[in-house]
């Protein structure tokens, strides 16, 4: 899907990493909600509450997910994170990315 209809956008944009990430809320009538977000390289770690689906749209970087071993994820692939748990991400050229929170 390229683009989402009948939606709301938080205005404030989620910066994190001095800047070098950043992405905006998307709010759906079902009560979810997704970000878009565009990441600068270098390497950074996030934490997960809820379980994501996060799809690179555009770029190159590298995946540790819990358990599993370093992947490489480019444009148009997608990756899985549990819930309550730490990845990390080396974004090896500036990357545009979708996460879809799963409750």
């Amino acid at each position: 899907m390229s683009e989402f209809n009948n939606v709301t956008i938080v205005k404030k944009a989620n910066v994190y990493f001095g800047g070098n990430v950043s992405s905006r809320t998307i709010k759906f009538a079902d009560g979810s909600s997704k970000t878009l977000g565009f990441m600068l390289p270098g390497e950074y770690t996030f934490n997960t509450a809820d379980p994501e689906l996060m799809e690179i749209i555009d770029g190159e970087l590298d995946v540790l997910l819990p358990g599993a071993e370093w992947q490489s994820i480019k444009g148009g692939e997608s990756f899985n994170v549990p819930a309550n748990a730490a990845f990390t991400m080396k974004v090896k050229t500036p990357s545009d990315y979708c996460c879809s929170f799963i409750k």
